[in-house]
């Protein structure tokens, strides 16, 4: 079924608005940027983003972003979501301007060893622990950043993380705030080689408890492309 342009310009202002409110009660400042992901968007229906006003775009495959950023290119912002495998590395750097699952020192080495120019990133911390999901486990994320320092290319700016899927959302709170407490923590270890700043998390489903914690950007997909 194709997007209707209606219906992602209020679902887009009522997601801003959500986030508004959600960094007012948790006493934030800083700004919460919305990437709108585009797993089940199809080539067709970018240009409906554009016409609500999308800029910023987050891409879980390497074959639709390299498809949906040679249609568009500069129309979009482009960042990579999913789980990015390391033969795909050379097909997603030259889209982005940000990959947020970063989560194994041979993916660092990849990176490094394909860029042209700096490449900023989020390390991907599996804070809940569960076992079907990627990420650097809490207490190896120190260490990791460590051994990344000498890779000149990659920056990390941050952290990503995916909270359990649970009925309650606030129940994902906890995820939240400790990924905000490793941030909290090493920011000011691995200044200013690493400028850890960002916290990638929330989604559809919980956004507006990542926000109250202190995400500065979220991840939504099915909440801006339903129908009401």
């Amino acid at each position: 079924m194709s997007l209707a342009l209606e219906q992602v310009v209020v679902n887009l202002a009522w997601a801003h608005e959500r986030i508004g409110a959600a960094r007012t009660r948790g006493g934030w400042q800083h700004e919460v940027r919305l990437v709108s992901a585009t797993k089940y968007v199809g080539l067709a229906d970018m240009g409906v983003l554009r016409d609500a006003g999308v800029r910023l775009v987050g891409e879980n495959r390497s074959d639709e972003l390299e498809q949906k950023w040679r249609q568009f290119g500069d129309v979009f912002e482009y960042h990579f979501i999913g789980h990015l495998q390391h033969r795909k590395v050379r097909q997603v750097l030259p889209c982005v301007s940000l990959i947020h699952s970063v989560e194994s020192r041979r993916l660092v080495r990849e990176i490094d060893a394909r860029a042209e120019k700096t490449v900023d990133v989020l390390l991907e911390v599996n804070v809940s622990g569960e076992d079907s999901k990627y990420g650097i486990l809490p207490d190896s994320v120190e260490a990791f950043l460590e051994e990344a320092e000498p890779f000149s290319t990659v920056r990390f700016f941050g952290f990503m993380t995916m909270a359990p899927l649970v009925p309650d959302p606030d129940a994902a709170r906890p995820v939240f705030r400790g990924l905000r407490e490793i941030r909290d923590r090493l920011a000011p270890v691995f200044a200013p080689r690493f400028p850890l700043t960002e916290l990638s998390m929330g989604m559809s489903n919980d956004f507006e408890v990542a926000v109250e914690e202190g995400a500065t950007m979220v991840r939504l997909g099915s909440t801006l492309f339903s129908r009401a």
